[in-house]
């Protein structure tokens, strides 16, 4: 893990003194925003008093803030972008000064990506359609003017990404250039928005789309033994049951009954595993009450019956799983 923090006094002064202020735990995961113009920054902190970090921006710099935990605002005057736990967003400090504020008595656990001017303009050029107007107006050279988004819930696939920025997946001698593409990635999930209404409509349309699907997978996790009815999922999540199943089997490919198989399958497997459970345990335990169809079931899926499980490395025998599949644990 990219984790080794610099010394304080290797920040530009202003970021130092802000970051020595509040007692940080901070750590650059990858990067040097002076000779790359890029630096992707882990902070974790809890401060007694209000606390402003919009000391650490850099000038002329856009900032995507990735938050984890820890109520924050950035903004100028009464009109500020609101930071609650996994949420993001990105901003932009101009000549006009921002104010950031983190609150007091939480713990504040969250990612910075700084990227520069010289790096943006590299990477996206000129005449990119939909682009933000706050990065449109960088990309024109434009040097005074400072801004903020919206800030929206994080969804599954940026929530997958911000996990795996601190943990990259890959050798050390590749997390260079692997750090750089999730720079790059970041930056065409955060940057662009739809420009006609019809296409905004449609790109809400398809979020709402993948949230409710993110929520039905996160009902059915926490319900494995017990899951709902397809009513009470409904109502949980804000539509019809109609709607609700043909929205899940459009965006994952399954059924909501196969989806939830699927889990306890995988959920089965992981028991059976540790050696600590029998059969009829585990099969309880993903909510199955007759144990010949949680063992019909699991032949199925691994191609061998419970019992033999731990014994081999069976790989499932079922579809690939879905699009929308929450990280374990």
């Amino acid at each position: 893990m990219a984790n080794t923090a610099r010394k304080p006094d290797l920040l530009f002064p202003g970021e130092a003194a802000t970051w020595r202020s509040a007692g940080a735990t901070w750590a650059q995961l990858f990067g040097d925003f002076q000779r790359l113009g890029v630096s992707l920054e882990w902070h974790e902190f809890t401060v007694r008093q209000p606390f402003d970090w919009a000391r650490s921006f850099h000038p002329q710099s856009v900032e995507i803030c990735l938050n984890l935990s820890g109520w924050a605002e950035v903004g100028s005057g009464n009109d500020t972008a609101r930071y609650k736990a996994a949420t993001g967003g990105f901003y932009r400090q101009g000549a006009e000064p921002l104010r950031a504020i983190r609150l007091p008595g939480e713990v504040h656990r969250f990612i910075t990506v700084e990227l520069s001017p010289a790096f943006l303009s590299r990477h996206l050029g000129e005449g990119v359609a939909d682009l933000h107007p706050l990065l449109a107006s960088v990309l024109a050279g434009d040097e005074a003017r400072s801004g903020w988004t919206l800030v929206e819930a994080l969804n599954l696939r940026q929530r997958e990404l911000v996990a795996s920025l601190r943990q990259p997946p890959v050798l050390k001698s590749a997390q260079a250039l692997w750090f750089q593409a999730k720079a790059i990635e970041l930056m065409g999930e955060f940057f662009f928005q739809p420009g006609s209404s019809d296409a905004l409509f449609c790109h809400r349309q398809q979020r709402v789309a993948r949230d409710r699907v993110e929520a039905v997978q996160a009902i059915l996790r926490r319900n494995l033994a017990e899951a709902p009815s397809l009513e009470a999922i409904a109502r949980e999540v804000g539509c019809s049951p109609f709607y609700l199943s043909r929205t899940f089997s459009k965006e994952t490919g399954q059924t909501i009954p196969q989806y939830l198989r699927q889990l306890r399958m995988e959920k089965s497997a992981e028991l059976l595993r540790t050696g600590r459970y029998n059969v009829t345990e585990v099969a309880l335990e993903v909510g199955y009450n007759s144990l010949s169809h949680f063992s019909q079931t699991f032949h199925q899926t691994f191609g061998c019956c419970p019992g033999l499980y731990p014994m081999g490395s069976h790989q499932p025998q079922a579809p690939a799983p879905p699009a929308f599949s929450l990280p374990q644990g």
